[in-house]
């Protein structure tokens, strides 16, 4: 073969190569921009959550005052009750 020849197929083989991994750079961005897209729905999910369990720390102090109020007065109650109706639960 000649120089020439060889040249043209080094170029072509070059070109190959390049036009090669130039596909599978496309083919990766497009695979990335899926997880980009992905990622942001993730994350607005999660402040969405975040948001929502905000008032919980709240709501959990008003239930236990809630439930020591009635703890206290509960029992009181079932003696009285127990009295009227002449049952014992012990």
């Amino acid at each position: 073969m000649s120089k020439t020849a060889l040249s043209v197929l080094s170029v072509i083989e070059v070109v190959a190569l390049v036009a090669v991994l130039g596909g599978f750079l496309l083919a990766v961005a497009g695979g990335l921009r899926r997880i980009v897209s992905t990622l942001a729905e993730v994350t607005w999910g999660a402040r969405a959550v975040e948001r929502q369990l905000r008032a919980v720390p709240i709501n959990i102090r008003m239930l236990n005052a809630g439930l020591t109020d009635a703890a206290t007065v509960l029992p009181s109650l079932s003696n009285a009750v127990d009295s009227k109706t002449g049952r014992s639960t012990r």
